[in-house]
């Protein structure tokens, strides 16, 4: 079977950009609803993206520790994917995941070797998971920052893990996060931006480009 990873613009703000990112044959596209990320998105604007979306693209929307008010109305959306990307405890994801019966990715901050041991039991009830730079304990917004990590220690993970690799991932090192890693996905945000929170479209599809000539 031919490997070639998923790959998801997180962040994205305009329909024109949609547009690119759908051209650029992204696989998911990501929608931040979180008032302190430069990325942030009223749901109006979600809903249409949403809709503008619908068949051609896979939506996903980023919520952080969401409470159930939230939920239901971003449910109502109906995006393909719900990503929590807070503190989200196992109960809660899978509490989530039965109550609102909705696809859910979940991102997990990695840092160390030692931060892996979540990942197992939260594989088992997350449909996807993310394995994110851990942002700095002061830091307003849980990613997005543009950090990376010691990919290395992924190796050491089961192999019918699927996860997406995210932080710090950028057109420069994108090539050899897909020949020496081989993750199921790739989520990129900061490194497809001319400045923070503003996507650039040759950037998206120099990214993409690149990633898929990797795999090959």
């Amino acid at each position: 079977m031919t490997y070639s990873p998923i790959i998801k613009i997180c962040g994205i703000k305009s329909a024109s950009m949609l547009e690119k990112t759908i051209k650029a044959k992204a696989d998911m596209s990501g929608f931040v609803h979180f008032a302190k990320s430069p990325r942030h998105l009223e749901l109006k604007a979600i809903n249409e993206f949403i809709s503008q979306a619908k068949t051609r693209i896979k939506s996903v929307v980023l919520l952080v520790n969401p409470d159930d008010e939230l939920l239901e109305k971003v449910t109502l959306l109906q995006p393909d994917y719900i990503q929590l990307h807070g503190n989200e405890s196992l109960e809660r994801v899978s509490e989530i995941k039965q109550k609102y019966n909705i696809a859910i990715i979940k991102a997990l901050p990695i840092a160390f070797i030692a931060d892996l041991e979540q990942v197992a039991h939260y594989n088992k009830i997350a449909d996807l998971i993310i394995l994110d730079a851990k942002t700095p304990k002061n830091s307003s917004n849980p990613g997005g920052m543009g950090k990376s990590f010691d990919w290395d220690i992924l190796k050491s993970l089961a192999n019918d893990i699927k996860f997406m690799l995210s932080g710090g991932l950028n057109i420069d090192n994108v090539s050899i996060a897909v020949s020496s890693i081989k993750p199921y996905g790739l989520d990129v945000s900061s490194g497809v931006e001319i400045e923070r929170g503003k996507k650039d479209a040759k950037m998206i599809l120099q990214f993409i480009e690149k990633a898929r000539e990797a795999a090959k």
